[in-house]
């Protein structure tokens, strides 16, 4: 199966300013293989000089693939001329391996002011849509590209705010430039390449809930464009949380580590980051705030995230030892307190947790915890009985959602994973997207063999979530492997998306 595909490009030549431009945009899929990935547009003018132009993400397209995009604008000057036609491949670079689409070997190509050409013979597809609402938007104008042999006849949006329940027609318009208006409705839109263009608007207070689908008839058959089955829809804002343990300054390299995971938090767009052993030199049990790994990370930062640390006891002789929060948006409410019997700075089962409150843009306030719990037979019972009721405690009716995060210490399918499963308010969050069947038997039926399903799961950092939260999560992934960034300490950390419901 190939690992990626060109649906289209555009080449288009306008003026703008009374100035002569040409604009070449590159729309394609991928599979989601790694987060840390690479796709560039290889492209050359009619000059001979090849470019390369990095292409970005657009939008997720189901749970294992994802729409990219590229564009570039050029401006003819004294010093340089419009490409005019060019030639370009694609190339996807992820986890070490380099893919290539270049219509095997030859190259694609576009002629200059060709419009929008259609790769593979597609007959019908949704071009240069929305991939986010804007604030207080009510319409939205949606273009479907045909290929002109298909002979359209009637292009139409199937649409709905309620999920189905209700369906609504709009009737697409055939597309013409303003040089066209006086032409009848059966004449080709001016496209070198034969693809015609048709555009609907849909109107709505709700758009936030629209999704839509695209049928395209002639006098034979009709064919859709439906996302590859999963709907048109506009993405919900989202809440990416990484969770890592950073093993207390143990790490070979460790400054360059750290480098590397403030480097992952900026290009994976996380917003909430949970920290465990987080470590700072103990100068006497006085600290040193300027060696504290959350603190060093947050400043690596491209800007810098609002942070709510603290320490729990002495780890490995040398160092003060905590939990950290970091956040995209402002925290409060922050609060810490030691959820073991011990409070003593010299036992290592002294375990303190920290919580804030975040508010998130389009979603609302979530209580978060970051906290590295005990081994069951040091107190796992104990600490994690009193974090549950200081999370009850706090958990308002306007809270959409409680996480509990970090290093629990109690491998899945483990007794003290038990524990939390018989709490009957948290559930594993990667598991509810990894293994759906086995969450099911555990979180909702309650097979009395559930446990046996977990046996070759060695997970000890989770996110729990309240089970009555307003959230839902939409994908979860293990990072820092060999695979995505690299090990930067003896745990990967995990990286979790939200939506609301």
């Amino acid at each position: 199966m190939n690992k990626f595909k060109l649906l289209y490009v555009e080449n288009v030549i306008f003026r703008k300013s009374k100035q002569l431009q040409q604009q070449l945009t590159f729309f394609m899929w991928l599979e989601n293989i790694g987060y840390d990935k690479q796709v560039d547009i290889i492209w050359a003018g009619e000059d001979g000089a090849w470019h390369i132009l990095p292409a970005e993400f657009h939008s997720t397209l189901g749970h294992d693939k994802e729409y990219w995009s590229a564009s570039i604008t050029l401006s003819l000057s004294k010093e340089q001329s419009l490409p005019g036609n060019i030639q370009f491949s694609l190339r996807y670079r992820v986890l070490g391996a380099e893919y290539l689409l270049n219509n095997a070997g030859h190259n694609y190509s576009s002629e200059a002011d060709s419009g929008i050409k259609l790769a593979d013979q597609q007959p019908l597809l949704n071009v240069a849509f929305a991939n986010q609402l804007q604030p207080s938007q009510k319409s939205l104008l949606i273009t479907a590209a045909v290929d002109q042999s298909f002979n359209a006849e009637k292009v139409t949006l199937h649409w709905t705010t309620d999920n189905w329940k209700t369906v609504k027609k709009t009737a697409c318009q055939f597309k013409r430039n303003h040089w066209d208006k006086t032409l009848q409705s059966h004449a080709r839109n001016p496209n070198q390449y034969g693809t015609q263009l048709w555009t609907g608007k849909i109107t709505h207070a709700e758009l936030f809930n629209l999704k839509y689908v695209i049928s395209c008839e002639n006098n034979q058959q009709t064919v859709w464009d439906n996302n590859e089955g999963h709907n048109y829809s506009f993405q919900r804002e989202q809440l990416k949380v990484l969770i890592l343990n950073l093993h207390c300054y143990q790490e070979e390299n460790q400054d360059e580590k750290f480098t590397t995971i403030a480097r992952a938090i900026d290009e994976l767009d996380v917003d909430i980051v949970c920290l465990q052993e987080v470590a700072e030199y103990w100068r006497d049990g006085q600290g040193d705030w300027e060696s504290n790994a959350a603190k060093i990370i947050n400043d690596r930062l491209i800007e810098p995230f609002h942070m709510h640390t603290d320490w729990s006891h002495l780890g490995f002789d040398k160092f003060r030892e905590g939990v950290a929060i970091l956040s995209r948006y402002p925290l409060s409410n922050h609060e810490s307190r030691y959820v073991s019997d011990s409070h003593d700075a010299y036992n290592i089962h002294s375990r303190k947790v920290v919580a804030a409150c975040v508010f998130v843009p389009y979603i609302g306030l979530i209580n978060v915890f970051s906290a590295h719990l005990s081994w069951l037979e040091d107190g796992f019972q104990e600490q994690f009985q009193r974090l549950h009721e200081w999370a009850e405690h706090i958990n308002t009716d306007d809270v959409k959602a409680t996480l509990l995060c970090g290093d629990f210490n109690i491998t899945a399918g483990s007794n003290g994973y038990k524990l939390v499963v018989d709490s009957g308010e948290y559930q594993d969050q990667f598991l509810a997207i990894n293994k759906q069947g086995v969450f099911n038997k555990i979180f909702k039926v309650n097979d009395p063999h559930w446990q046996d399903l977990l046996a070759d799961d060695y997970r000890i950092d989770y996110i729990f979530m309240n089970k009555n939260s307003a959230l839902k999560a939409t994908s979860a992934n293990a990072i820092f492997t060999a695979e995505d960034y690299g090990r930067v300490s003896d745990h990967c950390g995990y990286l979790m998306t939200f939506e609301s419901l």
